[in-house]
């Protein structure tokens, strides 16, 4: 990372980051070389990014052809609004995460419910849907965990003031991104 200053240090960080980003995109390369970003919805569980997808399609040839890849999150904060006299003075405020890793579809059935309820505790966190996936559904459901390699945080939150207004937002629970005067 070129700016050291902008390094998250703090794992937790970095893991409340992942828990609470509703969309990752994951980057693959294709057969014929060209990159390729996908959004999709995750889950971190112990050093692993889970996601599910159709048994069949791009992400998966992708995967096949060559099992590195690329996942970034990021988690906006706060737009800090310009001023008349400044309008250099916006800036926009935010923790991101990029990891680099070998991704694999997930064959083990016990692997495949631990990642789906890893998706449903994020996605439902009040529960609510049911104790057992249908059979039928597991069958035509694809998992694939990524394998963390190496993963790198990022921030941008401001500083005096403005950072400690930052860090305040992330732990209010109120929605995000905020806009800051």
């Amino acid at each position: 990372m070129r700016k050291a200053n902008k390094r998250i240090t703090d794992f937790s960080s970095i893991i409340d980051l992942l828990n609470r980003c509703p969309v990752g995109r994951l980057g693959t390369v294709s057969p014929e070389g060209w990159p390729v970003i996908k959004p999709l919805n995750f889950a971190w569980h112990e050093g692993r990014i889970y996601f599910h997808c159709a048994l069949e399609g791009e992400k998966l040839d992708h995967i096949r052809h060559d099992d590195r890849v690329c996942f970034e999150a990021d988690f906006p904060v706060a737009y800090v609004k310009g001023v008349a006299d400044n309008p250099c003075r916006a800036e926009y405020l935010y923790r991101s995460v990029i990891i680099r890793g070998r991704a694999r579809l997930i064959d083990n059935r016990a692997e495949k419910v631990l990642a789906l309820d890893c998706l449903m505790r994020k996605y439902q966190p009040e529960g609510g849907y049911g104790s057992g996936y249908p059979e039928e559904k597991l069958a035509i459901t694809g998992i694939v965990r990524i394998d963390v390699e190496e993963m790198v945080g990022k921030e941008e939150l401001g500083k005096g003031e403005l950072r400690e207004r930052a860090l305040a937002l992330l732990q209010g629970g109120q929605a995000l991104p905020a806009v800051l005067a």
